[in-house]
């Protein structure tokens, strides 16, 4: 059975946490060391505003959500609700980039599309509104995937101290169309 589609609701809220917690604690293991994953918590998450902006998607396979992320046209490029520095501020299409945001692959889904498939979704929805390009900050355990669909490093970065830990983190980028 093919994987079926849908933009997230304020409802599914709760049940993307979940997935989010089981994608971090479970994909996250095998490239970062275990105070990483913890801190990983706190650099990751839902941004519900892409919910409410109607840009998040979630992918389900026989009722199952087996991976989500979104698109944004907001300035901020990686973080959850609860994360500092957030900015709402509008992009220009015409000069900035759109965002992909909050990426989760259920570990029980992991490998088998998912990623692409939300990838996919997001850039063509960027596109039809006008942008030319799209970044994302991407995790050590998603660099493969990023390269893979055509997104090149801009930079190699680290999160800020979570209790003196910081996340290695890779803003990459790449053209539409």
């Amino acid at each position: 059975m093919p994987f079926a589609h849908r933009w997230a609701r304020p409802e599914d809220i709760d049940t993307l946490r979940a997935l989010m917690k089981a994608a971090i604690d479970r994909l996250q293991s095998d490239v970062l060391d275990p105070q990483q994953v913890r801190a990983s918590h706190a650099v990751m998450g839902i941004d519900t505003q892409l919910i409410a902006d109607g840009t998040y998607v979630i992918v389900e396979l026989d009722g199952r959500i087996a991976g989500c992320g979104g698109w944004s046209r907001r300035t901020t490029l990686y973080g959850g609700d609860h994360s500092p520095g957030r900015d709402a501020a509008l992009l220009d299409p015409e000069t900035d980039a759109a965002r992909i945001r909050a990426m989760y692959t259920h570990p029980d889904f992991a490998r088998r599309g998912v990623g692409r498939l939300v990838l996919d979704l997001c850039e063509d929805a960027a596109a039809k509104h006008g942008f030319s390009r799209v970044e994302l900050m991407a995790t050590l355990a998603g660099e493969r995937l990023y390269s893979a669909c055509g997104y090149t490093p801009i930079e190699h970065t680290e999160s800020p101290p979570i209790d003196g830990i910081r996340v290695p983190l890779i803003r990459m980028g790449k053209r539409l169309g």
